[in-house]
């Protein structure tokens, strides 16, 4: 009779990972559920399960932890659509088909947690000088990969054009200020109108295809520019 396999010890580095990433993901909760004023590190530790000297093994300050878990996820969800790019985005396709995918893609970003946690920071640091300082480096190194994984999902034909540094950053605020704008009046995403602005002007400005004509959306008394 075999002898019964024995469980394996898990080792104290991969302890430390596991508690860390339930405290990152506690903390996201909390921070989405509750908003910013509203989560402390009690909150947190409590969500997360963990001792107060566990926690503070890991983050030492409330910013620190805050601004860690977005950018986390905002991270590892970078590094899975350049995982999908090599996958499935280059191999299929022509370059318009492409072009209509990215956008599609790139505006689905925008409603993904870490966006709406990083929401939440953005405002509490206008008058949060200790979350200013700590996010503000965090936010330029993100930014730095965020731009490298939309010039991967455009690809070669679209980012090597000389007007494409414009249309990405014209993508990336004027998205990102839409997007906003969901926070108080819900409403069908995948319907927004300015879906076929957005494809319309990276037509033009890439010379990379005749775009049919695209009718600007009457704007009403309370739209949202």
């Amino acid at each position: 009779m075999a002898e019964p396999v024995q469980p394996q010890r898990r080792t104290r580095s991969k302890r430390s990972a596991d508690s860390r990433q339930l405290i990152l993901d506690a903390t996201l909760d909390c921070l989405l559920e509750n908003g910013y004023a509203r989560t402390t590190t009690l909150t947190i530790q409590a969500r997360a399960g963990v001792s107060r000297g566990r926690l503070l093994h890991h983050f030492p300050s409330r910013e620190g932890l805050l601004v860690a878990a977005c950018q986390h996820l905002a991270s590892t969800h970078l590094a899975e659509l350049e995982n999908w790019v090599a996958a499935s985005l280059d191999a299929r396709g022509s370059d318009v088909d492409r072009l209509d995918r990215v956008i599609d893609l790139f505006w689905s970003t925008f409603d993904q947690r870490y966006f709406w946690g990083a929401i939440e920071l953005w405002t509490a640091a206008r008058t949060d000088e200790r979350l200013r300082s700590t996010l503000m480096p965090e936010e330029r190194r993100l930014g730095t990969a965020v731009r490298h994984v939309i010039d991967a999902l455009f690809g070669p034909t679209f980012s090597s054009h000389p007007r494409y540094p414009m249309v990405r950053e014209m993508l990336l605020t004027s998205m990102r200020g839409v997007a906003m704008t969901y926070a108080f009046d819900r409403r069908d995403r995948l319907s927004d109108p300015h879906l076929a602005i957005w494809r319309s002007m990276a037509y033009l400005l890439l010379e990379n295809a005749t775009p049919a004509v695209v009718a600007v959306p009457h704007q009403k008394e309370n739209s949202h520019n």
